[in-house]
């Protein structure tokens, strides 16, 4: 009995285990034992040794936690990993293909669109989501359309033209 509050009864001693989870992580299944409170940020960076991903604000604030999720980008700090089960995730480290960069990997080395690069996977991986959305036809729906993924050394300017070079690019293909 708690002595604080006597008409309450104590609560039940609850106790958790880990659960098997699996994913395709970068093409590859990979089967991970997580709590069941394990965040899929923390599930790809400490069960998956996945540590391209990063961990800005926890809070889904930043975007520097963006992967791409059966081919849509999400906050993976806001996902818990038991929710993705059979899920297709793309991280950073699986978005070039054979050796080779992807576009947009190429375009922001071109336009020096990152400083310190923290920011820089979540923004790539936004980036190649926004742009299969095939939402944005102009710069300010860019720019509007890539608000959640926060640069705080101030790149934004470059991480548009990166974008807006690769949509250009890929619409006259």
């Amino acid at each position: 009995m708690n002595t604080n509050f006597p008409d309450i009864p104590a609560s039940p001693k609850t106790t958790f285990s880990a659960r098997p989870v699996t994913l395709r992580i970068n093409g590859n299944p990979v089967e991970l034992n997580v709590l069941p409170w394990v965040s899929l940020l923390d599930a790809l960076r400490e069960y998956a040794g996945l540590t391209g991903t990063k961990k800005g604000c926890d809070h889904g604030q930043c975007g520097a936690c963006t992967v791409l999720c059966d081919g849509e980008r999400i906050l993976s700090c806001l996902t818990l990993a038991v929710m993705k089960e059979g899920s297709e995730i793309t991280t950073i480290e699986g978005v070039a293909q054979d050796g080779e960069l992807h576009p947009l990997q190429k375009a922001f080395i071109e336009h020096d669109a990152f400083q310190c690069g923290y920011c820089t996977p979540g923004q790539i991986c936004s980036a190649i989501g926004l742009l299969r959305e095939g939402k944005a036809e102009t710069r300010d729906e860019v720019k509007e359309l890539m608000s959640g993924n926060l640069c705080r050394c101030g790149a934004n300017t470059n991480i548009i033209d990166a974008i807006m070079d690769v949509k250009n690019l890929s619409a006259h293909e």
